[in-house]
């Protein structure tokens, strides 16, 4: 019940060589991610031929090109989406791609993607979010650069076209690559779920994995992390992503914090039970008692271990009187 989906996030981390968008695939399923994520563009419906570079992407990538020339090296054929697919299933992990313009919806539904996730410039796009809500599959929303109202109005526009709120997971984000700590602002993703009531989670980009594990103690149902197979690579998101040791690593700990979430019952565990006769105490005989002396605090204490008496029954005891006599640190009886 406390399982958390997380995805490993390729993104563009595959330079447009499919052979390594393959390993990616691999690496991701081998650090037991639950999906690999990619990203489905054409980059003449995502962007203008004269766009500029986010301050990350500039520092990263080829001064010599904009935006466009870019990402257009970066795209996937649809031929390319088959093979991922097709070898994702080989390696059982589930493939997912964000799409970034309305072909690539249509495309991904087509080809069968069962989630769609949405990236966090799209939360305010009417006519994308209106076409991905008419299919009724789960939503994965990421958050970054918006606020409360901003969600809240892309959670209308999906449910009033079509998608059931159930579906939709909310992502808590900042798009910053790599995000510096003091701007996660992780308690945003509670209020998120209190105010809007939807399933949350978290897509993070900084450059450690603790606060995707902390997301996961704070209960995030979804979790999504950028990876790459080498951090010197050229490329846009490879500095801020997580090598295979340390994906691996993350999902890890996440695994256990998930175990030790638990059910919420306040009992004592299984492991603990053993415990109890030597960590707890039991009412003993301070000193000699006599048959027919009164129990008081003067000849009765508690004293390990607790196969005895418990200490609970302290005030029902004293005043009684002994039926027999004691020996120091015996067991009281009655």
């Amino acid at each position: 019940m406390n399982r958390v989906f997380i995805i490993a996030e390729a993104g563009v981390n595959h330079n447009g060589d499919i052979e390594l968008a393959k390993k990616l695939v691999e690496t991701a399923a081998h650090a037991g991610a639950d999906a690999v994520k990619f990203q489905t563009f054409k980059a003449e419906a995502l962007v203008t031929k004269n766009a500029g570079k986010a301050a990350y992407q500039k520092k990263y990538t080829s001064s010599s090109e904009n935006q466009f020339e870019m990402i257009k090296r970066l795209e996937l054929t649809e031929e390319a989406h088959y093979e991922l697919i097709d070898h994702c299933k080989k390696n059982r992990i589930e493939f997912l791609s964000s799409p970034f313009d309305l072909e690539s919806i249509d495309f991904l539904n087509r080809i069968g993607l069962k989630t769609f996730k949405i990236p966090s410039g799209e939360i305010n796009n009417v006519p994308y979010l209106k076409k991905i809500a008419r299919f009724n599959k789960k939503v994965i929303l990421s958050t970054g650069m918006s606020n409360l109202g901003e969600i809240e109005f892309a959670l209308d526009i999906l449910c009033n076209n079509g998608t059931q709120k159930k579906y939709i997971t909310v992502l808590h984000c900042n798009t910053e690559y790599p995000t510096p700590f003091e701007d996660v602002n992780l308690k945003a993703m509670l209020t998120i779920q209190d105010a809007l009531k939807v399933n949350i989670g978290y897509s993070d980009h900084t450059s450690g994995i603790e606060v995707p594990i902390a997301a996961a103690a704070l209960g995030a149902k979804v979790i999504e992390k950028h990876f790459t197979l080498d951090k010197n690579m050229a490329g846009p998101d490879h500095k801020a992503s997580l090598n295979p040791e340390e994906l691996k690593k993350m999902i890890g700990s996440i695994r256990k914090i998930e175990l030790a979430l638990g059910t919420g019952i306040k009992k004592p565990s299984k492991s603990e039970v053993k415990n109890i006769t030597i960590a707890r105490k039991s009412i003993v005989a301070l000193k000699e008692i006599k048959a027919g002396d009164t129990f008081s605090p003067d000849n009765i204490t508690v004293k390990r271990p607790g196969n005895g008496l418990s200490p609970i029954l302290w005030d029902h005891i004293i005043g009684l009187k002994a039926r027999r006599n004691y020996l120091p640190d015996e067991l009281i009886e009655q």
